[in-house]
């Protein structure tokens, strides 16, 4: 009987021993941000094109798990690994700041399977207008969206203003390829390859602050350290959209600016001559290549939780903080992706 006794207590001991601490930190990413490396090891996990392929069930289990443990209440035989895991799951589906389930297609793990279908199209069928009308609309509005679900803030944007936004947003994209094209007929083939590039950095600069003005005019929130809410910012707005757009741009430059290359040379070989249909799916397949490394680590060039000096927020938004929070010094707030 006392041996019994015993093992109970040795097992419930080690029971005990094994349940997973409630202190560790799921509001921030597993690896040092402070780094590029624990920046990348983060979006690599983030933009998996395997998550898409996720369940709502699974999505729903995580997103429990993850309220559980937010609220000190640990799922039984969960493991820190599996609490990790539930957290990237969580995070891939649903926004940051709303808690909203976002637009499938508008999620950074879609990023790879999407890009690189409209991507390597806007590559192949390049040499005539109503091609490359479609395919850039085609790429707009999916930025569009994407813009939309990855937007930083929990303020809510009316239809009217989402339609506004993508009207003008894809006009002034679709706008600006065609003039680049129109240009393109007047050089190298090889040259005219860059021209989908040069259209689609050009639309970065106009798509991403058009679907996002709405932070520009009213702001985004700023936090302390520890995540209390301090006010909106414009400033911060600013430098967050700024940062997505020379990440966006940078993003595509290896999808876009490599496989041109490959494809003038592997074009003039005999494959491609007698099995021309082949043309778009390994332009399709060169470009995925590019993304799965240049995605991930071009969200890495800057934190996601990005910060900014108070002294250069907006006069009142300063005055406030340091009537409020005099020790503050720097704040805080999500870029958007």
């Amino acid at each position: 009987l006392k041996l019994q006794s015993f093992t109970f207590c040795l097992i419930s001991f080690c029971t005990m021993a094994a349940e997973l601490s409630t202190s560790i930190n799921i509001k921030e990413p597993r690896w040092d941000q402070g780094t590029f490396v624990g920046r990348a090891k983060h979006f690599f996990t983030v933009t998996d094109p395997r998550n898409i392929l996720l369940s709502n069930e699974q999505l729903e289990k995580a997103r429990q798990i993850i309220l559980d443990y937010k609220k000190g209440v640990v799922t039984p035989g969960l493991t820190e690994d599996e609490l990790w895991r539930a957290k990237y799951v969580f995070d891939s589906a649903f926004h940051p700041d709303t808690g909203e389930k976002m637009l499938l297609i508008g999620r950074m793990s879609a990023q790879v399977p999407m890009n690189m279908t409209i991507t390597g199209c806007m590559m192949t069928f390049y040499r005539t207008t109503p091609a490359v009308l479609f395919w850039q609309w085609i790429n707009q509005s999916f930025n569009a969206i994407v813009n939309y679900t990855n937007r930083s803030g929990d303020a809510p944007i009316t239809v009217n203003q989402l339609g506004t936004a993508y009207v003008s947003a894809t006009t002034g994209a679709v706008a600006t390829a065609l003039g680049l094209n129109a240009l393109a007929k007047h050089v190298s083939p090889l040259i005219g390859r860059f021209v989908p590039f040069a259209a689609v950095a050009a639309a970065n600069c106009i798509n991403i602050p058009l679907m996002r003005q709405r932070e520009l005019k009213h702001g985004i929130p700023v936090t302390d350290e520890n995540d209390n809410r301090l006010g909106e910012s414009s400033k911060a707005a600013q430098q967050a959209i700024t940062q997505v757009v020379v990440s966006r741009i940078l993003m595509a430059s290896p999808g876009m600016a490599i496989p041109p290359f490959l494809m003038n040379s592997l074009e003039k070989k005999a494959f491609l001559k007698r099995f021309p249909w082949m043309s778009a799916p390994i332009q399709v397949g060169l470009v995925g290549f590019c993304l799965v490394f240049a995605t991930p680590l071009c969200c890495a060039l800057f934190p996601q939780k990005s910060s900014m000096a108070v002294s250069r927020l907006e006069p009142e938004l300063q005055e406030k903080i340091r009537a409020c929070r005099p020790g503050v010094e720097t704040v805080y707030f999500n870029k958007g992706l």
